[in-house]
């Protein structure tokens, strides 16, 4: 009989993050540490750190796991492990190298179940060109896995958060839905077409996308996991200190997301990312409630936000779609800072 993953957890993949409410409270208590060659830290709130080994040479470095967001251990695996390398493509690094981390409950999974998580994730680290030499594995009820990457960056060509600047395009390489329509499957209100779909947008890396970011030199961008494209987008502006407007009306959806919404399928996860943004946020009238929500569904290995100069967005969308991210979109805009840090409009 197929061991079902899905059994063990009633959260996977990103959905199951603590709340960026109680993350901000947990970090602001932390001591950051003082050093000239710390290039980018939690501060910000990015994807990654980075630490500078010489003039030529920084050190991307991040780590990312859950528990299952599949059935199938071998598409969970590359599914984690796209979504932790997806962190190093954001900063506009190359990823090189890779740690396992794993958590499993040995007495209620057989080895091959472990194996074929593993493969999954040696997989798409291999399609990524990173190499796995280790890792770490402990006992756990809850399977999860993930991995710690390192990549490699210059110095001087980081891409953060603080990067967006007032007349930056906001472009979005992933539809959304990602953790409405596996909410859906859980609940078997979700189609077959549309798990097919959602679980191909996990599995793809954002190599191709952080390739044309650099090739145009872009300096800030993110990409859309746990926090919904809401909560990153506001993570953006307050690091780059602008507000960001985004238009829901041009927002890429997969399948049938916003149904699954008008029929009550909306992940907790939605409700504690508004919760986060509340104070910091506009929403215009008209507004469709069911796509204000799918701006806080937490994505798991979502697509790249990047900010681009409005003189080359229309260039570099086009680029973005003749590399196969045909769902690449112009949703927004950077405006100087007004009154909230983020706009939600239809």
């Amino acid at each position: 009989m197929k061991t079902d993953l899905l059994q063990f957890t009633d959260q996977g993949g990103c959905s199951a993050k603590i709340s960026p409410l109680q993350l901000e409270e947990i970090l602001s208590q932390l001591p950051l540490p003082v050093d000239p060659d710390i290039l980018v830290n939690i501060d910000t709130h990015d994807d990654a750190g980075v630490y500078r080994i010489n003039d030529e040479l920084a050190l991307v470095l991040t780590t990312d796991f859950f528990p299952p967001v599949c059935s199938d251990p071998f598409e969970f695996g590359q599914i984690a492990a796209a979504n932790s390398i997806s962190d190093v493509y954001a900063m506009g690094g190359t990823p090189v190298l890779a740690l396992n981390l794993m958590m499993f409950p040995s007495s209620k999974l057989p080895p091959e179940v472990y194996a074929d998580i593993l493969k999954g994730g040696f997989d798409k680290a291999a399609e990524a060109g990173v190499r796995i030499i280790g890792g770490h594995t402990i006992e756990d009820p809850v399977p999860k896995y993930g991995l710690a990457v390192v990549g490699f960056i210059h110095p001087d060509r980081i891409i953060t958060n603080s990067g967006a600047a007032p007349g930056d395009k906001l472009i979005l390489t992933k539809p959304l839905g990602t953790g409405i329509i596996m909410a859906g499957h859980r609940l078997r209100m979700a189609s077959d077409e549309d798990l097919e779909e959602v679980k191909r947008f996990m599995k793809m890396l954002n190599k191709s996308g952080a390739e044309i970011m650099k090739s145009y030199s872009i300096t800030g961008a993110t990409d859309i996991t746990g926090f919904g494209l809401a909560g990153h987008a506001l993570k953006m502006a307050k690091a780059s200190r602008t507000s960001i407007r985004i238009n829901m009306g041009n927002v890429p959806l997969i399948g049938k997301t916003l149904k699954l919404v008008e029929d009550g399928c909306i992940p907790g996860a939605c409700f504690t990312n508004l919760e986060y943004a509340e104070k910091d946020l506009t929403i215009s009238h008209g507004l469709d409630y069911n796509l204000k929500m799918a701006a806080f569904d937490a994505q798991t290995s979502g697509g790249l936000l990047m900010c681009v100069p409005e003189n080359l967005a229309d260039k570099i969308l086009k680029d973005l779609v003749g590399v196969g991210l045909g769902y690449s979109s112009i949703i927004g805009e950077v405006i100087t800072f007004n009154e909230k840090y983020l706009h939600l409009s239809e």
